[in-house]
């Protein structure tokens, strides 16, 4: 019986982790200039094409659309973050840029694995 606790309560904590990691989402991205370390270990480089994600493995490559504009762009996570309510990625400056958001600081945005085969928007993203 303390097994079956054991398995049971393994398997509900790893799904649950599996879906916070869920890359397929929407939401706001916002873009940073740093030149500190990132949570990674590296040094930001606010020229390079990488993101901070909250829960995404480091090196996760994942494909960021603007949804204002249609304009994508492909990150690799090095980074934690964003930690203000509402927002999904934070970006470095140089994809900010490709996104066409400097200017406006924020852009609705979805998310998707860069190597998803269907490399569909989420369903539910505003438009």
């Amino acid at each position: 019986m303390k097994q079956h606790l054991i398995f049971a309560a393994v398997a509900f904590f790893g799904a649950c982790s599996l879906a916070q990691a869920d890359p397929s989402a929407c939401g706001k991205a916002a873009w940073y200039e740093y030149t500190t370390r990132t949570a990674s270990g590296e040094m930001a480089n606010p020229n390079a094409m990488t993101a901070a994600h909250r829960t995404l493995p480091f090196g996760t490559k994942v494909k960021v659309t603007n949804l204002r504009n249609g304009k994508s762009v492909t990150v690799r996570i090095n980074d934690r973050g964003p930690y203000t309510k509402g927002r999904v990625i934070d970006l470095t400056r140089a994809a900010a840029r490709k996104l066409g958001y400097i200017n406006a600081g924020t852009a609705p945005v979805s998310l998707i694995l860069a190597d998803d085969p269907a490399g569909k928007p989420v369903p539910g993203c505003p438009r």
